[in-house]
């Protein structure tokens, strides 16, 4: 069997192991029902008992209150930068957001579409290489809501934690890098959505939490597809659901307790991060752009001295079984993802390979 190697990919990004081999078999037969998961009908009682299972366990995992409702949707976040607004923005009103990078600024750019959008703050002028502080957030006088993305992949950017909204303005956050990655309160969010590829399961399904009270009817007409209520009702089975993205999706959820829960992915998170910065830290052959108070535990961002190099440094490392480490195509370098089941020895491999090619390259 081929050796696996360590995958440092933005998203789809690296599974839990143990998760992959019971895919594997329920491939063949699910629940010993004769028939693999991706044959089952959705609407047969076997995979009730998969969607069923995986919403118990996502509210377990997370401590959703009751009042939320868990909807396991498709088109990724880019639908829901545009779904979101188009819900809840009249056209007379205004939503805030936090510019920290390109994916705020296509969910901006959809808002847009719907009402109008005030730029609450922004770290565009820096380069985004820092999450703006509280003083340089100035909200607008009546927000519907305030939108934030809470890891910046591109960047290498992290909120600590979640910006505190004006009065009478709800939260809504992309948080399709670092969710289940670290507890969140949820009872502090109207909105909370992000893509299963990185930290919980498979391309293909976007998770939304939704605050049971905002399901009215949706400020304008809309499709009835692009209707939060809609799929609240029918819980998320209106239409044919991804479902073995949802069946894979929900086995990372039980290895995810089984793990020890947020807590401690937190914990590892930051143990794996640490051991990078930490070396980045400590010499002067690379570059960390990122302020300190504003890394992510979940993208690392760093550069050689060089375009030339950084391209040499990716070619080589893939070489030696770390994959993944080209920088988004926007910014260039480095970016090593080191998602919930992403090792600990990856990231120790990942530095002994960087001191290796700093003596020869420095």
């Amino acid at each position: 069997m081929t050796k696996r190697i360590y995958n440092f990919s933005p998203g789809p990004a690296v599974l839990p192991e143990p998760v992959l081999r019971e895919a594997q078999e329920d491939l063949w037969d699910l629940a010993e029902s004769g028939i693999g998961v991706l044959e089952h009908s959705h609407r047969g009682k076997a995979f009730e008992r998969v969607i069923a299972e995986a919403e118990a366990d996502c509210r377990a995992l997370a401590g959703i209150p009751d009042g939320y409702e868990l909807l396991f949707l498709q088109g990724g976040a880019s639908t829901q930068f545009f779904m979101l607004p188009a819900n809840f923005l009249p056209d007379d009103r205004v939503a805030d957001y936090l510019d920290t990078g390109a994916w705020s600024q296509k969910a901006m750019q959809e808002a847009g579409y719907y009402g109008s959008v005030h730029v609450a703050a922004s770290s565009k002028a820096g380069g985004y290489r820092h999450i703006p502080a509280p003083e340089e957030t100035h909200w607008s006088e009546r927000p519907v809501y305030v939108h934030f993305t809470s890891n910046n992949t591109i960047f290498g950017t992290q909120f600590r934690t979640e910006p505190t909204p004006p009065p009478g303005a709800w939260l809504a956050c992309d948080a399709s890098s670092d969710l289940f990655s670290r507890p969140i309160d949820v009872a502090k969010y109207g909105v909370v959505y992000g893509g299963a590829q990185k930290n919980f399961g498979p391309a293909g399904v976007t998770l939304v939490v939704v605050r049971e009270d905002l399901l009215q009817p949706p400020v304008r007409e809309l499709p009835t597809m692009l209707r939060y209520r809609t799929h609240a009702e029918q819980g998320s089975l209106y239409n044919t659901p991804s479902t073995f993205g949802i069946y894979v999706m929900g086995r990372v959820f039980k290895w995810l307790l089984a793990e020890g829960g947020l807590a401690e992915m937190e914990r590892r998170s930051a143990a794996k991060a640490r051991v990078l910065y930490d070396y980045l830290d400590a010499q002067d052959f690379y570059t960390a752009p990122v302020r300190p108070d504003s890394r992510s535990h979940m993208n690392v961002i760093f550069r050689t001295p060089s375009a030339e190099l950084d391209k040499r440094f990716v070619a080589e490392a893939a070489k030696q079984g770390l994959d993944g480490l080209a920088g988004h195509r926007s910014a260039g370098g480095m970016r090593a993802s080191i998602y919930n089941a992403f090792p600990l020895a990856g990231c120790e491999a990942l530095v002994s390979f960087m001191k290796d090619f700093a003596a020869k390259n420095g």
